[in-house]
């Protein structure tokens, strides 16, 4: 901050302030919250609140895209408003509409990853998840990229971000 000047106070844990539509966006992680700022009274309004401790934000349309992370048990989180309101707290991505503060959408992540520090949103890019058991799945197979090197260029045709 230019000024160096405090623009909020009271929000609990404040991370990943963003810009976006011209506004100020910040994740509430110590609420689990998603504010909208409003500078010129100093004062922010709650979008929503989601199941675990937000942290990374990146938006596309009217969509916002937030981390989940799960707090760990210990003194440096007891007594945050978070811990307080849930016993249980998620991991994974939240969609939600930042027109409406609706969840459209999410991917919780029940094992193997309990925090998220940063969301980044991949333009042109669509990205799949398979079941083990699909058929697509079933019938593909990873080339490496020294083998793909050997490949005649004039033999491949890119498709979106690979080749086919």
């Amino acid at each position: 901050v230019a000024s160096n000047k405090v623009l909020l106070r009271g929000l609990s844990m404040p991370h990943s302030p963003r810009v976006y539509q011209d506004k100020l966006w910040i994740l509430e992680s110590g609420e689990g919250g998603v504010v909208q700022a409003d500078l010129k009274n100093h004062s922010w309004q709650t979008l929503t609140k989601l199941p675990g401790f937000t942290r990374g934000i990146d938006f596309i349309g009217p969509l916002a895209f937030i981390g989940l992370s799960q707090v760990r048990e210990s003194a440096v989180f007891s007594g945050i408003p978070l811990v307080e309101r849930l016993d249980k707290r998620t991991c994974g991505v939240w969609v939600v509409n930042i027109e409406t503060g609706e969840t459209l959408a999410f991917l919780r992540f029940e094992a193997g990853v309990q925090e998220i520090f940063a969301v980044q949103i991949l333009p042109a890019r669509y990205p799949e998840m398979l079941e083990w058991q699909d058929k697509l799945l079933m019938s593909s197979y990873v080339v490496p990229d020294a083998a793909l090197a050997d490949v005649p260029s004039g033999e491949m045709v890119k498709v979106g971000g690979g080749v086919k």
